[in-house]
């Protein structure tokens, strides 16, 4: 992990700080005890990965949120395949995808199975994974998110339905079924 400090002429992360902080432990919370990566530099990771970007200039919050939360995604998956690869198993806790309707527990280990269904969700229809990485990266609600994808909450809330049921079906090795 990297020991870079963000700097001025990153204002937009530095004035989403708490928020993004505040991100990056709830994602970390759903880690076993003892798990190496701590919440600062998850952050700190997502950083580099953001910094220098002169297109997350100007964002608005909810975009950038958006933006942080995907990098901080990845730097998980980059963890879970290092940790994969290490333990082969190991003592990882079961998590739950929430908001409190989603209902799908994965071990931490298949972190990485989400990620590729979400990849996959995103190129059948990218707004569904938006809609998940948004929600449940990012915790934006449904206005929030509905504001950022330039959508309605009723959108948002048809959307989150369809994303859940096929990510379920992914996650649990059924035939998936196509979003409409």
């Amino acid at each position: 992990m990297s020991d870079t400090v963000p700097t001025r002429g990153d204002e937009p992360f530095l004035r989403l700080y708490d928020e993004l902080r505040q991100i990056a432990d709830r994602l970390l919370r759903r880690e076993a005890v003892g798990h190496t990566l701590q919440p600062t530099a998850l952050l700190n990771e997502a950083w580099l990965k953001l910094s220098g970007s002169p297109a997350l200039k100007g964002l608005e919050r909810n975009h950038y949120l958006a933006i942080a939360a995907r990098a901080m995604r990845q730097v998980l998956v980059e963890h879970a395949r290092s940790r994969q690869t290490a333990k082969r198993g190991g003592d990882l806790k079961p998590v739950t995808l929430a908001d409190d309707q989603l209902g799908v527990s994965i071990p931490l280990d298949e972190f990485i199975s989400l990620n590729t269904a979400l990849e996959r969700l995103a190129a059948k229809q990218e707004r569904l994974a938006r809609v998940v990485e948004l929600r449940f990266f990012a915790g934006l609600d449904e206005e929030e998110t509905a504001k950022a994808l330039g959508v309605t909450s009723r959108t948002v809330q048809r959307d989150w339905v369809k994303a859940r049921a096929w990510l379920q079906s992914e996650l649990r090795d059924e035939a998936p079924v196509a979003p409409e």
